[in-house]
């Protein structure tokens, strides 16, 4: 079940959000725990043990952490939860990539091949065993203390709104708001307004781009020219964003409507001047997380240049094959750190002191070749596409031109799309201010400062204008059934 499907809009929603306000306090997580278990299984069905089992595992290595706190076994116990987590991650995620590796080593060197058939990937396992490792490692660093009810704990790892996508959410965020938050009806309608804003992003904007930039890279190496090279990963570029902080408008929206406060996932990422911006900006929770799990860890800024250069790459790599296990999502990790090396070295310094539509198209020239490796379907594909970009693409006759694939919707939604991407709108939003000066993700939305209505009357009326026809083109676009993934859900 997806954000944009028509059971989720019309029955699931409305369903789980009447069951949720009828039920008394005390009963509230339950229903959304039951909300979330069946959202899950709608689509995975029999997968949603394995879940289960990530939820059960991880609520008992919590209580074993708290009661062994400063003592030696809590250090076996936090590597345990460790290894068991990555464990899972990695056999359902990455076996099937390890295994043909080395079936292409032994095919080199004469030896056996090993028979293995891939297992099925659950959605949303990256994010989910995020979520535990984020649990289990804040108990164990005294961030938070152990969740001792079963249901209150299964929600923050299952709640529906992020289980499948994101945003990340660190358990020391959120654990209070697991029994203390207060529902409010201008937090509601405020979260109501997010759904409708991201649900249009992936409706009316990033589908329709998707569509052409499938079809751009879908094409044959001998049909790829210059211009439907630029058309498709321009749509790419938009597409990805659109798509991406499109779900994060509605998770953190749902999220409000429930009285849960998310932290911010994006903030305008394409308006930077460098790649240490990028990623300020870009999936700030993901970012976040691996600074804290990973990055600070290794030594963060702590240590000598080179090992701080060392720690770079390594949390770029690890990123990069987070995202998917194949070679091109290691290469588009190398390539970022590669760039946040440089820029610590000195090119940063140079950027500063250049003026600002140039520096925005040093990151915005690496942030869009870059993201041709994470497209692609390998590096061989990855190599074509640049060489196409670069103006060695085919030529002659069989050759697709951007031109037969463009037409004035596409060119509107081409525009669109680049006014959204960079902020056109935001001021149509209630919290559009309190968003505007969020630093680096680590400033709340600003929940209790939420007043809808506040900014005046043409404000009101242009956002309310808006908001209707966004729902009633994005719902038009969903009843005829047309293209419609997400795309971070292979993550």
């Amino acid at each position: 079940m997806v954000f944009s499907s028509p059971i989720f809009v019309f029955l699931f929603l409305p369903l789980t959000g009447i069951l949720y306000f009828l039920a008394p306090r005390p009963a509230r997580n339950a229903v959304l725990l039951a909300a979330s278990i069946l959202f899950y299984a709608w689509g995975e069905q029999l997968f949603v043990f394995v879940m289960l089992a990530s939820v059960a595992m991880n609520w008992i290595f919590g209580l074993l952490l708290e009661r062994l706190r400063g003592k030696t076994a809590a250090r076996l116990i936090v590597a345990g939860a460790v290894a068991v987590n990555i464990g899972l991650l990695g056999f359902y995620k990455y076996s099937g990539f390890f295994v043909a590796q080395f079936n292409s080593l032994a095919a080199m060197t004469g030896g056996p091949a090993v028979n293995f058939d891939a297992p099925h990937l659950p959605l949303g396992i990256s994010f989910f065993t995020f979520h535990a490792l984020s649990y289990v490692i804040d108990i164990f660093r005294r961030d938070a203390k152990a969740q001792e009810n079963p249901i209150d704990f299964a929600l923050y790892l299952a709640f529906f709104p992020q289980l499948v996508a994101g945003p990340i959410v660190r358990y020391h965020d959120i654990c209070d708001q697991l029994r203390g938050r207060k529902e409010r009806f201008d937090l509601a309608v405020s979260g109501a307004e997010r759904v409708i804003a991201g649900f249009g992003k992936k409706m009316i904007l990033a589908n329709p781009l998707g569509e052409i930039a499938d079809r751009v890279f879908g094409l044959p190496h001998d049909q790829l020219g210059v211009g439907a090279a630029w058309l498709g990963i321009v749509a790419y570029t938009l597409q990805i964003y659109l798509d991406f902080s499109g779900y994060s408008d509605m998770a953190i929206g749902l999220a409000r409507i429930f009285g849960f406060n998310f932290l911010e996932n994006f903030d305008y990422p394409y308006r930077s001047r460098s790649i240490q911006e990028f990623w300020r900006r870009w999936h700030i929770s993901l970012s976040n997380w691996f600074r804290d799990y990973l990055y600070i860890p290794l030594g963060g800024n702590r240590v000598a240049e080179g090992r701080v250069w060392l720690n770079l790459v390594i949390v770029f790599l690890v990123c990069g094959f987070w995202h998917g296990a194949n070679w091109t999502f290691v290469v588009w990790g190398a390539l970022h750190g590669l760039f946040l090396v440089l820029e610590r070295a000195g090119l940063g310094r140079v950027l500063a002191r250049l003026p600002s539509p140039v520096s925005w198209l040093y990151a915005m020239a690496v942030v869009v070749f870059t993201w041709v490796f994470f497209r692609s379907n390998d590096l061989a594909s990855a190599g074509a596409y640049l060489s196409a970009l670069a103006g060695r693409g085919a030529a002659g006759e069989g050759v697709l031109a951007a031109g037969e694939m463009i037409d004035l919707q596409a060119l509107i939604v081409l525009a669109l799309g680049a006014a959204v991407s960079f902020g056109a709108f935001t001021r149509l939003t209630a919290d559009w201010t309190l968003r505007a000066n969020q630093s680096r993700g680590l400033v709340h939305p600003g929940i209790d400062s939420l007043r809808i209505g506040a900014e005046g009357a043409p404000i009101l009326v242009a956002r309310l204008a808006l908001l209707v026809a966004i729902a009633v083109l994005a719902c038009a676009r969903m009843a005829t059934g047309a293209y419609n993934p997400f795309i971070y859900f292979r993550f």
